[in-house]
């Protein structure tokens, strides 16, 4: 069970690490923080360059703490908030990822909030602290406040998108 908990941690962890890491730089395909920033204005977020870095933040710390079982409910409460936001971003595409569709955050999702219930196993920094068991409360808490938290920054975050033809010929009033 901990080698199994060893090895899911640490890809899912990487692997959304990796997606912030693309957000806030050129590293891994990633189009820098410009473009990191135009991403977040194109899916019609407002924030500019500090949602972009937050975010990439967020990806970032989540994931190589998840990866290193540290700190695992709220790792895991973090990435579940990052990821669902991405989840938003896709769901008017449906679910199948071949159609941009929501399939993978909602993977990071699930699998987020299921280590933040199993815990992250033996070979974790939490069991090296001495942190073998996290108080149900907690985890139950991570669990529902990480998507709490990504559809609350929708919320505040988002603005409807402008239509291209519309924001060229605008003109400024006054």
């Amino acid at each position: 069970m901990d080698t199994g908990l060893l090895i899911l941690r640490v890809v899912v962890g990487l692997l959304i690490a990796g997606h912030g890491v693309q957000k806030v730089s050129h590293r891994l395909g990633g189009n820098g923080l410009a473009g990191g920033t135009e991403e977040f204005r194109h899916d019609g977020f407002g924030g500019g360059t500090l949602t972009a870095l937050a975010a990439g933040a967020g990806q970032i710390g989540s994931g190589l703490f998840l990866a290193l079982g540290a700190l695992t409910p709220l790792a895991a409460m973090a990435a579940m908030g990052v990821m669902t936001v991405a989840l938003t971003v896709k769901l008017p595409h449906g679910l199948w990822v071949q159609d941009d569709g929501y399939e993978y955050p909602l993977v990071l999702v699930v699998v987020s909030g299921a280590l933040a219930l199993t815990g992250p196993g033996r070979w974790s920094a939490d069991h090296a602290a001495g942190l073998t068991s996290w108080p149900l409360w907690l985890t139950v808490a991570a669990v529902l406040l990480g998507p709490a938290s990504g559809l609350l920054t929708r919320l505040v975050l988002h603005r409807a998108p402008v239509p291209e033809e519309a924001a060229a010929g605008a003109r400024p009033v006054g």
